[in-house]
């Protein structure tokens, strides 16, 4: 190479050049085999490959709608149940959009993956009465499209994504954890009804995805917390050490990706300093070490990630939290991560039929000055700006909340099989301000 020039060498190559490197973004490129595939995984990514010519960028998620495969390749159509491009390089993402990337211009990575059907098994302890753990096959039918309709403010899910690919990186690289230290442990944080569980749930599933040609299958392993806590003094962290050894026989598989969720972890790791002062139990402080020693015993094993969730970070003891390699934050959304949710809600309506098929401009349109000043002309734009109105008087409510509002607008001031989109966003409004109103009822009654 000249001076001045750069190598485009990607990310996992090895090179030898003494230039300067500049690597290219990996796009993933998550291909669902149907129930009914019947053709060689080989000649899958020969098609799909030759389908991707007709894209030319990409920003966030691209899902390739199954009547354009169908269209485009009909053998692949009829083997392949969808086609998803996804990249999480956090470079590329700007305010409150990501920026587009070029296809020629990036490494596409494929992902050949089937969902399993069968729902979660009950694992129960051996000799003891009692549901100790739910039990997944990943990639799982269930949590499909999780990923993707799940909205925050900032580039969280990218983040997090990278986060767990480096931990199975490091761990298959056999780096020395007594020089770079790493415990496979993400806490998410914050109120209820933000998304914390469903995030946990979902990255499990996208990293069997991601991971398909490391591992044969995943597993997601959600630990039911209060159902450890015993009776019986001093059982407690006797059960905690039980479901553990119950989980390392899973990561025994080296086929298999072993995610553990931990929900409303402050339930098994209550801060020992309140034990000790005789504000809890003496014996918490036997499960918050059973749960430390536990969690340094099995993130030797390459095969795992530990997933948790807490809505009381204050109460959880500080040795689990700094264990916890990700700390994230997971609030409220904003009027700007509202007005995505509501979008994805009504375009859902849409696909369904239930709503008359309108436009509605994504946030980042709204944000367009030029546009703004023609606002009047656009039935579009005045419809996505009553429905950002809505957002914005929405502000506080959680996400949970604001994905029952569509049903709740129907139910309430609809009630019929289709309507056009004015009046459902009108209705939405009103919902909005019934739910803000039993809130300060319910409010006003805990005081």
């Amino acid at each position: 190479m000249e001076q001045g020039d750069y190598c485009s060498t990607r990310r996992d190559e090895n090179c030898n050049c003494n230039s300067p490197h500049t690597f290219k973004p990996v796009i993933h490129v998550e291909v669902c085999r149907s129930l009914k595939c019947v053709i060689e995984d080989s000649i899958l990514k020969e098609r799909v490959m030759i389908l991707l010519q007709n894209i030319k960028t990409i920003t966030d998620e691209t899902i390739i709608p199954c009547k354009v495969i169908e269209r485009s390749d009909p053998l692949l159509g009829q083997n392949v149940n969808s086609i998803c491009l996804y990249h999480s390089d956090v470079n590329h993402y700007s305010g409150d959009k990501r920026v587009s990337i070029a296809l020629e211009k990036a490494h596409l990575t494929l992902h050949i993956y089937s969902l399993s059907d069968g729902g979660p098994v009950t694992e129960e302890l051996d000799d003891e009465d009692l549901a100790a753990a739910n039990n997944w096959i990943l990639p799982a039918r269930e949590f499909n499209g999780i990923w993707e309709n799940l909205i925050f403010e900032s580039d969280i899910k990218a983040q997090l994504l990278n986060y767990a690919l480096t931990t199975l990186l490091y761990s298959d690289k056999q780096i020395d954890s007594n020089i770079i230290s790493w415990n496979k442990v993400i806490l998410l944080h914050g109120p209820p009804g933000t998304g914390k569980t469903s995030l946990c749930k979902a990255l499990a599933h996208k990293l069997c995805i991601l991971m398909s040609d490391r591992y044969t299958y995943g597993q997601l392993v959600e630990i039911n917390s209060h159902s450890l806590f015993s009776k019986w003094f001093s059982e407690s962290g006797k059960l905690v050490m039980k479901m553990f050894r119950k989980i390392e026989e899973f990561i025994e598989d080296p086929r298999a990706l072993i995610c553990v969720l931990i929900d409303e972890v402050e339930s098994l790791t209550a801060a020992r300093k309140a034990a000790m002062s005789g504000t809890e139990p003496s014996d918490s402080i036997r499960v918050v070490n059973a749960v430390l020693t536990q969690i340094d015993q099995i993130k030797r094993h390459p095969n795992v990630i530990i997933l948790t969730t807490s809505n009381v970070t204050g109460a959880i003891d500080l040795a689990f939290v700094d264990r916890a390699d990700i700390k994230q934050y997971i609030g409220p959304p904003s009027p700007a991560a509202i007005y995505k949710i509501f979008t994805s809600c009504i375009r859902e309506l849409m696909r369904a039929g239930i709503i008359i098929a309108e436009d509605l401009w994504d946030y980042s349109e709204l944000q367009e000055v030029n546009k703004v000043s023609n606002m009047v002309a656009s039935q579009a734009a005045a419809m996505s700006l009553e429905l950002f109105e809505a957002a914005k008087k929405s502000e506080g409510l959680s996400g949970r909340a604001l994905r029952k509002l569509p049903f709740i607008a129907h139910s309430l001031y609809i009630q019929v099989p289709q309507v056009d989109l004015r009046t459902f966003v009108s209705a939405i409004g009103r919902a909005i301000e019934k739910q803000l109103e039993e809130r300060d009822h319910l409010e006003r009654e805990a005081v």
